[in-house]
């Protein structure tokens, strides 16, 4: 009999896809979990449902045409096709570029792994004359752990290019003690008749230099003073 898994499986990539919006996969997400320990067989199906769901759920989102016939390797080629796996700091380095590339490969080829050990192993899949192979719970691990790996990816690599970064503007708001101690180290600044803040200027013109010495403000902040008695006169005996 194999070895059974110690500690409950945990879908930590598939499950911070749920908790950013795709809340349509959790009982996938769930019944997964549950059978890889449970029903090792059903794990390979519910690891290939899963994936499937995903990119579909991409490519719908991102308005990228795909055909009610297309498998699993073909929804995950058109999906990373159109996401933008690299950071665009990065997009003109054509040797990462091709890292990625071959990365992504290995993506590709595990979930054809996942699709095969489905037909072959699967407890869903479709019928067969003769007995299937029996897997255990550790090949049912690595199928849910290669489907969560790439579920993770796929949705954090789509939301990312689809949240706005948070407004700079803040980190100046959020700083008025350092503000105000540039202004007063440096005065304000005059042009004709207008006054500008030093600090609105060095954060407008140069926030990365900003950015340096709040950094700097913020190290050499002194410490709560916390204020002693002097006074050593000792209480009468009474």
């Amino acid at each position: 009999m194999g070895e059974l898994l110690v500690t409950p499986f945990v879908m930590h990539g598939a499950r911070d896809a749920v908790a950013c919006g795709l809340t349509h996969v959790e009982q996938q997400v769930k019944s997964l979990e549950q059978a890889v320990v449970e029903n090792p067989g059903l794990a390979f199906d519910l690891a290939k449902t899963l994936v499937e769901s995903v990119c579909k759920t991409v490519l719908d989102e991102r308005s990228i045409a795909f055909s009610g016939d297309d498998d699993l390797p073909r929804l995950f080629k058109t999906a990373s096709l159109h996401l933008p796996f690299l950071p665009p700091t990065a997009s003109g380095e054509a040797a990462v570029r091709d890292s990625l590339r071959r990365t992504l490969g290995g993506l590709s080829t595990a979930i054809q792994g996942i699709c095969e050990l489905r037909n072959q192993c699967g407890f869903a899949s479709h019928g067969s004359g003769a007995p299937r192979p029996s897997m255990e719970s550790v090949q049912a691990l690595l199928a849910a752990e290669a489907a969560d790996t790439i579920v993770g990816f796929l949705h954090r690599v789509h939301r990312q290019d689809r949240t706005p970064p948070p407004p700079l503007r803040a980190l100046y708001d959020d700083n008025q003690e350092f503000n105000d101690s540039v202004d007063e180290a440096h005065g304000m600044i005059r042009i004709y008749d207008v006054e500008f803040r030093p600090s609105e200027v060095l954060f407008q013109v140069e926030p990365e230099t900003y950015r340096v010495f709040l950094a700097e403000f913020d190290s050499e902040a002194p410490a709560e003073e916390v204020e002693v008695s002097t006074d050593t006169r000792s209480e009468p005996v009474k």
